[in-house]
């Protein structure tokens, strides 16, 4: 057994950044989360009407943004309808604020001096996010979504390659990672010293034979990546116990309870994707 000062300490993953307490997919939400302590945060990539990369999560603007309010006459609200102006007239702040999503707000939980601030945010560019991580050297795993309508076919993995090597951002600051696992081999292709990690468990009910994934003759092609960020609800603590034993790191995702967050630590997970990383600091 290692000495304490020499085991490695799970990362603190701010999925979205620190979303219970500031609005997700936000560089106000990754400062929260780099100010309380994360090792670095998750956010999504999605693509608007007119081909521009923005931070965003859902196929539609509904939930987290004030989008009906401003444009009720249209048909439709998939993110993939709207330009950029049109995205960055949204006010994604005040609609946390309105909505409270993980109650934190009415918990008292978040200042008013940081209520106040979150007023007026609008959805980020993907160049807004790395111009972030890179000015505060504080990691990002950027997720590449499958997009819906019209973008199924967008070459979305080209598309924020190009992007990274424009801003020329230190690769060391970047991860890669999609549920698509052939973009991951695409990214891999176009920026080799870029670290991608392989999604699992979109689908909660996917069934994945872990010993025969784990077993030395095992033809899977999904044993070929290093890192595997699996869905909490679909692999148990032996098995995770399993994939360590041949070299895989391994991330869970989303885990919001303390008492899940410490089972996952002493299971030795290399990351936890977390919405609550001021919760996971603590327990840490």
């Amino acid at each position: 057994m290692l000495p304490f000062f020499l085991k490695k300490m799970t990362k603190i993953i701010a999925h979205r950044g620190a979303r219970s307490i500031a609005p997700e997919n936000t560089v106000a939400a990754a400062e929260i989360a780099r100010m309380i302590g994360a090792d670095l945060w998750e956010t999504d990539i999605s693509v608007t009407r007119d081909g521009h990369l923005v931070l965003f999560h859902d196929d539609d603007l509904l939930r987290t943004t004030n989008a009906k309010f401003l444009f009720p006459y249209n048909k439709s609200f998939l993110l993939d309808t709207f330009d950029l102006a049109q995205i960055q007239k949204l006010d994604i702040g005040r609609t946390f604020i309105e909505r409270d999503p993980f109650n934190e707000i009415a918990l008292g939980n978040i200042s008013l001096e940081l209520l106040h601030s979150f007023r007026g945010i609008k959805i980020p560019t993907l160049e807004d996010a790395l111009i972030y991580t890179q000015k505060n050297n504080f990691p990002v795993n950027l997720e590449l979504k499958e997009q819906s309508g019209k973008f199924r076919a967008f070459p979305l993995p080209k598309a924020v390659a190009n992007m990274i090597n424009k801003m020329r951002i230190n690769y060391k600051l970047l991860i890669i990672s999609s549920f698509k696992h052939e973009w991951l081999e695409e990214i891999k292709d176009i920026l080799p010293d870029i670290e991608v990690q392989a999604l699992l468990g979109d689908d909660v009910n996917q069934k994945i034979d872990w010993d025969k994934f784990c077993s030395a003759d095992n033809n899977n092609l999904l044993q070929k990546f290093d890192t595997y960020n699996i869905n909490s609800q679909m692999i148990t603590i032996d098995e995770i116990a399993k994939l360590k034993k041949i070299g895989k790191k391994v991330n869970i995702f989303t885990v919001n309870d303390k008492d899940d967050m410490v089972r996952f630590i002493k299971a030795g997970v290399d990351g936890i994707f977390t919405d609550y990383p001021q919760v996971m600091k603590q327990v840490r």
